[in-house]
């Protein structure tokens, strides 16, 4: 019978040493980028921006101002609208028939208009009648076919500029009130009165 040997461990080689890691180099700072200098904009540059930025807001200005003027008229783009006020008609002299009629005509509108025809029932013969002023001669009066009323005027009648001639039907008192009816070429009729009151008042 035949005894075996113990066998012996193999022994464990001993560890190879590393080489030491060399130390990293420390990193160079980056130099800093250089940045160009902004430019600035040249004269040409200036009024062109300037006029660009201008022109809206004068617009605007323009707008604002007109519609302002527009607003405080109140009456842009809206029919006539006429006002009579109270007429005087003039006393005739002694038998005389004829007389004379004189109203304050007002146009609160915007649109222009003409008075071209004058009636009364108290009156015959009743015609629109215009002071004429031929050379250096003496004044004259002829039948005028219609008197103009602008928009946003008033027409006052005078013994030198317009009135209405007539012939009366009765002999009247000073104060009596006497009827009339105008005629607006836009506005159409319109009645009025107007008080007898001697010449010269």
């Amino acid at each position: 019978m035949t005894d075996s040997l113990p066998v012996a461990p193999e022994p464990t080689p001993p560890p190879v040493p590393t080489a030491p890691t060399a130390p990293t180099a420390p990193t160079a700072p980056t130099a800093p980028t250089a940045t160009a200098p902004a430019r600035r904009p040249g004269r040409q540059g200036l009024r062109d921006g300037l006029t660009a930025a201008l022109a809206p807001v004068m617009a605007g200005l323009t707008a604002l101002v007109g519609l302002t003027a527009w607003t405080t008229a109140g009456a842009a783009g809206s029919p006539a609208r006429i006002e009579v006020g109270v007429g005087r008609v003039l006393l005739p002299y002694a038998d005389r028939q004829h007389t004379a009629a004189f109203f304050r005509i007002t146009n609160a509108g915007g649109a222009d208009d003409q008075l071209v025809a004058v009636s009364s029932p108290a009156l015959d013969g009743v015609l629109l009648s215009r002071h004429e002023q031929p050379g250096e001669g003496a004044g004259a009066k002829g039948g005028a076919a219609s008197v103009d009323v602008p928009a946003g005027s008033t027409v006052s009648m005078t013994p030198s500029t317009v009135d209405v001639r007539a012939r009366t039907r009765a002999r009247w008192t000073e104060g009596e009130a006497v009827p009339f009816v105008l005629y607006f070429r836009r506005s159409g009729a319109v009645d009025a009165v107007a008080f007898v009151v001697r010449p010269g008042r």
